[in-house]
């Protein structure tokens, strides 16, 4: 047993001392890194579209759609003056119109059951108080020249009765 431990202290004073001392170090040059240049065309959709009470995966959608690129698609031509693209997740989809630039033009959005703004909560209860909420739809309508807008559609139910109302994303009934 004593051989065994004095064995595999001699080998890690070995490796330790013997090997990493042959080796070299990352070489920087001057300190100066490579220039890196970002491109990114669709921020204004991102800050348009934004909606801080989305769900992730609609979000993460949002962003699939931003960074797109369709001049790096198979489909690519420049004989074509737009590209219409589908993005699709279990619980919605987005139509997305591309220039031939690559440049996001327009959007329409819509997703099933997704976790309503407590200003739309706050506002469909205070308003119709004793009806419960169990459907909504989420649509989204992007323009790059004509902005953006939200609209909640929700079915709301009291006993036999059964109605649908119409917010925007600050409780607005429409």
């Amino acid at each position: 047993m004593k051989k065994v431990l004095l064995g595999l202290f001699v080998f890690g004073l070995t490796l330790q001392f013997g090997l990493t001392s042959q080796l070299n170090a990352q070489v920087i040059n001057d300190g100066m890194l490579p220039e890196v240049e970002v491109h990114y065309m669709n921020y204004k959709y991102l800050n348009s579209v934004g909606n801080a009470a989305a769900p992730i995966n609609v979000k993460q959608l949002e962003r699939e759609v931003a960074n797109f690129d369709v001049k790096g698609s198979e489909y690519y031509l420049d004989e074509y003056d737009f590209y219409s693209v589908n993005f699709y997740i279990p619980d919605g989809h987005i139509v997305a119109a591309y220039d031939k630039n690559g440049k996001l033009v327009r959007t329409i959005e819509k997703f099933k059951n997704v976790r309503l703004p407590s200003a739309v909560t706050n506002s469909v209860s205070k308003r119709f108080s004793g009806w419960a909420m169990y459907d909504d739809v989420y649509k989204v309508n992007y323009h790059k020249d004509k902005g953006t807008s939200h609209v909640y559609k929700i079915r709301l139910s009291n006993g036999d009765k059964k109605m649908r109302v119409k917010t925007d994303e600050k409780g607005n009934f429409l």
